[in-house]
């Protein structure tokens, strides 16, 4: 059984910095799979926003790179999430996924291809 605690989310103006974190427990290989953060907004469909690879291969959305970071802590089991810069449409219920598998770069937004999701932490950037 995997277990993916998210926490560090919060309401900060825009142009402000939050860094979310992903506590992995249970499987360990879970931890050394790919590993991606996502989000949903109110009414629209939940996206990837970056994703960490087994092979160290990462990616971003578009909407998000070069403000947001993505890292690990393997001694920790933790996946990080630093986001710089956050503006209104940031906003959003973050969740950290994980899943097994070959090097997720081609995969990783999508959502139907990630077993293990945690329960989210909500962002919320204010104008």
């Amino acid at each position: 059984q995997v277990t993916l605690v998210e926490s560090g989310g919060g309401s900060v103006q825009a142009g402000g910095s939050l860094r979310l974190s992903c506590v992995v427990s249970g499987y360990y290989e879970a931890y050394t799979s790919c590993m991606a953060w996502y989000r949903q907004a109110p009414r629209k469909e939940r996206e990837g926003v970056a994703a960490l690879g087994s092979d160290g291969g990462i990616r971003y959305a578009d909407s998000v790179k070069g403000r947001f970071t993505i890292s690990k802590d393997t001694r920790k089991k933790t996946l990080y999430l630093d986001m710089n810069n956050l503006k209104p449409e940031d906003t959003a219920m973050y969740y950290c996924a994980t899943q097994s598998g070959p090097p997720c770069r081609e995969w990783a937004f999508e959502a139907d291809r990630f077993g293990y999701w945690g329960q989210g932490t909500q962002v919320t950037v204010s104008s």
